[in-house]
């Protein structure tokens, strides 16, 4: 008995230096040239439901990610084989542990603090916990260790559906298309809507849906849109009609950043209506500069929204 006590502790030690191994030293980790700390206090996903296809060609990432949970389903056997211990008590004091580790990374720049990764750890344990506790009342060894690799495997796969529900009720997606209409000009004046006539591009007739800007007649004009910390994505359609002289360009900003420019010449061959689309992760303000004949249309935004908003 004490020589099994002995091989299951070892076991465990060495166990726990080869995790805390990858957690600190593996992947690089301490060679980039990362110089702030980073902390995550909301997951971006708690389980993804993995597509069968993606083991065919797994990634890095994709192998990473399945041992968050995988690595630390031994715990969950091997330390309840140590210790009787009761199920909220072990996953109280591993998940502190898990916390402190992930606290470590983050302040010795060997990684970031990921409330993610302790979930999916803690949950790993879980998973391990729950099989071995329904595999000691199997009678036989190996019936135990099929009962435990059973468990094992499906409450993997519970954990994995449950996980993708929960990322789907709570994932944010993009909401119903909303026209921006009234935008501050260079002179603080909102714009005004103006008839929506159809025009031609390379002979293609253009019929504005809700709204089109120019340069109101000016060499250039800025547009000025305020969204408070939004999560959207921009779209906006732009060219030069027929007819005009073929020159003038279009610019985006955000936030005093520019992040879109496009210049438009005599003999460029880019004549067609074109499309520019982007998603602005907690933008204050869009800024739209208009020259010499270009046109803008259709300018709007989806806002990201979660389900119950």
């Amino acid at each position: 008995m004490l020589k099994r006590r002995r091989l299951i502790l070892t076991t465990t030690l060495l166990y726990t230096l080869f995790i805390l191994y990858f957690m600190f030293f593996a992947f690089g980790r301490g060679d980039s040239e990362v110089d702030s700390y980073t902390f995550i206090f909301v997951p971006d996903n708690f389980f993804k439901l993995p597509n069968p296809l993606e083991f065919l060609h797994p990634t890095i990432m994709d192998i990473v990610s399945l041992g968050n949970t995988a690595a630390f389903i031994p715990f969950g056997i091997l330390i309840p084989l140590l210790y009787p211990i009761k199920f909220v008590r072990f996953i109280i004091l591993f998940m502190l542990s898990i916390l402190v580790l992930e606290t470590i990374q983050a302040f010795t720049l060997r990684g970031s603090f990921d409330i993610g990764d302790v979930l999916k750890n803690s949950s790993g344990a879980v998973i391990g916990f729950v099989a071995y506790s329904v595999s000691i009342r199997m009678k036989g060894t190996w019936r135990s260790v099929i009962t435990m690799g059973i468990c094992i495997i499906l409450l993997l796969v519970v954990s994995w559906g449950i996980g993708a529900g929960i990322d789907k009720a709570v994932a944010k997606n993009p909401g119903s298309f909303v026209a921006l209409n009234e935008w501050e000009n260079s002179s603080g004046v909102t714009s005004k809507k103006i008839a929506l006539l159809p025009f031609k591009i390379e002979g293609q007739k253009i019929t504005p849906q809700f709204n089109v800007y120019d340069a109101n007649n000016k060499k250039s004009e800025t547009y000025t849109y305020k969204f408070g910390g939004k999560d959207f994505y921009f779209y906006l359609n732009y060219g030069i009609p027929d007819q005009k002289d073929l020159k003038g360009s279009v610019s985006v900003s955000v936030d005093g950043r520019q992040i879109f420019l496009s210049n438009f010449e005599k003999d460029d061959p880019l004549r067609t209506p074109q499309v520019f689309d982007w998603y602005f992760e907690q933008a204050n303000e869009i800024t739209i500069t208009i020259e010499g004949n270009e046109k803008v249309w259709d300018v709007g935004y989806r806002e990201m929204k979660h389900f119950w908003e």
